[in-house]
């Protein structure tokens, strides 16, 4: 079995590389970086280090290549199982080359979306206009990754740090052929929820706890995490969201705050070294109206939710918007 990676970025080999390694796959890796290309193609194989307050263990992830994107189409073509974690802003550039390697399949395939986009299927469905065998199946991307520095990765190009977290909820109804056995991977539906618990829940915590933390001179998410006073802020908007998200849903409401609470211990992972300023950047798009702040506002006023700590985190959020990006 093979399984098209198009991204070979952090998301792609700290998560989606390590699931299909341990489902039987083997995983080629779309990208641009020749670097890690090449790397990839001698070693067949790279490293993996889990990290968390408690324990560290590494994992040696193998069964993999790689593929220059003026390659992909040719991959696509061939491949059982697609992915996608290129990030949102690159999926017009590379939007031509899936189109042109589904165009040249017999058979139908299924393409997971791994982006933090809301209808990320009615999005590049828009770009790339798939026959009826072709499924877009949104995913919910929540396993933490940080920026990895060179120290990290310790000499070699594609070491990755991540999370212990590693399940990968999907829509279930948006496949359009049998639904592979992966693990980790969790079929679901309807799949609203799932979605929107990523943006507004576990987005919007991360992004609240980095935009208050930075006001505050934190480096590091686990810095906010540790402020007594920070730390119930970002509670409070996540137990705001948490109760809209029940009453949207009609999830229990014991369920989405278990969720909100292992995000909420997760967030003060220290060896993740994940700083506010990654977590922070791209202010402009995380205001837009239905991303994770503003996204997750309405929702609660929607609902009739206090929003008094959500709206900390949105006006810390204008605050780095025009202090350190020089505004609208």
């Amino acid at each position: 079995m093979r399984a098209v990676v198009y991204g070979g970025g952090n998301i792609g080999r700290g998560f989606l590389g390590q699931i299909l390694y341990e489902s039987g796959y083997e995983t080629v890796f779309i990208d641009v970086n020749q670097r890690l290309i090449d790397q990839l193609n001698a070693d067949r194989a790279y490293p993996i280090k889990i990290v968390c307050n408690a324990y560290q263990k590494e994992l040696v992830i193998k069964n993999v290549r790689a593929a220059h994107s003026d390659g992909a189409a040719a991959e696509i073509a061939a491949a059982d199982i697609i992915f996608t974690s290129a990030g949102v802003n690159v999926l017009p550039k590379i939007a031509p080359v899936i189109k042109a390697g589904l165009e040249q399949r017999t058979t139908g395939v299924d393409m997971i979306i791994c982006e933090n986009l809301l209808h990320a299927d009615e999005y590049l469905r828009g770009l790339i206009q798939p026959k009826e065998n072709i499924g877009l199946v949104e995913a919910s991307v929540g396993r933490m990754v940080p920026v990895m520095t060179d120290d990290m990765r310790a000499g070699n190009a594609a070491m990755v740090w991540v999370e212990p977290f590693c399940t990968l909820p999907v829509d279930r109804a948006a496949f359009r052929n049998p639904i592979p056995a992966i693990r980790g991977m969790l079929p679901s539906a309807p799949f609203a929820y799932y979605i929107q618990s990523k943006l507004y829940l576990h987005n919007m915590g991360h992004a609240v706890a980095a935009y208050i933390g930075m006001r505050k001179g934190y480096e590091y998410i686990w810095q906010t995490m540790e402020d007594a006073e920070l730390y119930q802020t970002v509670k409070n908007a996540m137990y705001a969201v948490a109760s809209a998200l029940c009453l949207e849903h009609g999830k229990p409401e014991a369920e989405v705050l278990a969720y909100a609470d292992d995000l909420l211990f997760r967030f003060q992972n220290k060896y993740l070294g994940d700083t506010t300023k990654r977590v922070g950047r791209d202010t402009k798009r995380k205001l837009a109206p239905e991303d994770r702040l503003l996204g997750a506002l309405a929702l609660c006023q929607k609902h009739r939710v206090p929003t008094d700590d959500l709206k900390k985190g949105i006006v810390a959020a204008l605050d780095y918007l025009y202090e350190r990006e020089g505004g609208c």
